[in-house]
């Protein structure tokens, strides 16, 4: 559990900085370089720096804003994008060499991004509907009146409270779950190794398996940045929408 719970870098600095924040202002860091160096000089046949920046960025308008939300969706498409390449490089820190464990295995940056995407879908539920967005989100039309007091206070609990809630915990949960994976199975080989010679087979097939569950984990990362994008871009179109 303390990989989950690092020290500060510099002493009386914590919880303020460790490894985490230094790996979060690195990630805004190579976001931020990345995007600059692409765009420096944008040609009409792109080259591959460039063409990766505006793949990047064109999943996150296509394939989540627009698809998502439609045409209306477009002027969401920056923040979606960035949410989008920002969970997915500090999940990808998980498997690099040297780095080996994503912030967001620790539930604070998680439940901060969920956050920001609630007050984002709140905001603009009370910006299209007024105090009218209230009555909107919590009640079924063409539902039996009876059913509302059944209802009502199950769509009160499954908008304003589960939905960051499970927002947080699904990224959370996935790298957390991960990165004690690949512990087990590499520090494992290295337990069995030491007890005794006996065991180096079973050391090298544990090995094997954190190699395996890299690959795996890799995936893992770039589907839950999708994943985290597109229920945000899920919550802001239901906010937006003009019925149920």
């Amino acid at each position: 559990m303390n990989d989950f719970y690092l020290p500060s870098i510099v002493s009386g600095a914590y919880p303020w900085l460790t490894k985490f924040t230094l790996l979060v202002w690195f990630a805004v860091a190579i976001i931020i370089v990345f995007f600059l160096l692409a765009y420096r000089s944008p040609k009409l046949v792109p080259t591959r720096m460039q063409w990766i920046a505006e793949s990047l960025y064109g999943f996150g308008r296509e394939t989540v804003a627009r698809e998502v939300i439609g045409a209306e969706g477009l002027r969401f498409a920056p923040y979606l994008s960035t949410l989008f390449i920002f969970v997915l490089v500090t999940n990808v820190f998980g498997i690099v060499p040297g780095i080996q464990i994503s912030p967001n295995s620790h539930i604070a940056y998680p439940a901060v991004l969920a956050v920001i995407s609630y007050v984002l879908f709140i905001y603009l539920g009370f910006k299209k509907h007024g105090v009218g967005y209230i009555k909107y989100a919590l009640v079924i039309p063409g539902v039996p009146f009876a059913m509302h007091f059944l209802l009502v206070p199950i769509e009160l609990f499954s908008t304003f409270i589960l939905r960051p809630l499970t927002l947080a915990l699904r990224l959370f949960a996935n790298m957390f779950a991960g990165h004690v994976i690949l512990l087990v199975f590499t520090l494992g080989g290295f337990v069995l190794i030491e007890a005794s010679w006996g065991y180096a087979p079973i050391s090298l097939v544990s090995w094997i398996m954190a190699i395996l569950l890299t690959f795996f984990e890799a995936l893992i990362a770039i589907l839950q940045a999708y994943v985290f994008a597109l229920l945000t871009a899920s919550y802001v179109q239901g906010a937006i929408a003009d019925e149920h």
